[in-house]
């Protein structure tokens, strides 16, 4: 397990990205896995710079696991900010227009779809999302 803990701001999505790539990297993952797990920091980690501890700024957590048989990794962010679980949000209609839409929910949503499993807890003070993909 390695982990990353480092203000949770817009800014850092990219070094968030970098610091779960270079684990990627390590392990062989294929492009198009790591592409979706990229994609999927950028939704999860934005959320938290923008909503966990707004207008303030504070500090996130994302740690890397390594699960065998099959071959996974794990990316859990972790913040101490607003308790808010995003999966009990109803999926929103993809089948409406997008001006029929309500606004918000499809970012979780597509991560929710490319990702082997998706769980959240609030646990002594702490929002604790984990993402798996397996490859």
């Amino acid at each position: 397990m390695k982990e990353l803990t480092i203000d949770a701001t817009v800014e850092n999505i990219e070094k968030v990205t970098s610091f779960v790539d270079e684990q990627l990297e390590e392990l062989g993952c294929p492009m198009k896995a790591q592409m979706q797990i990229d994609i999927a920091i950028d939704e999860l980690f934005g959320n938290i710079a923008h909503y966990a501890y707004n207008p303030k700024v504070g500090p996130a957590t994302v740690r890397v696991d390594v699960v065998q048989d099959p071959l996974s990794v794990v990316v859990t962010f972790i913040d101490n900010g607003l308790a808010y679980d995003p999966l009990a949000r109803k999926d929103p209609d993809v089948t409406l227009s997008a001006q029929e839409r309500e606004i918000g929910g499809l970012g979780i949503y597509m991560v929710k779809k490319s990702m082997d499993e998706i769980s959240y807890e609030y646990k002594d003070g702490h929002n604790i999302l984990s993402i798996k993909k397996a490859f």
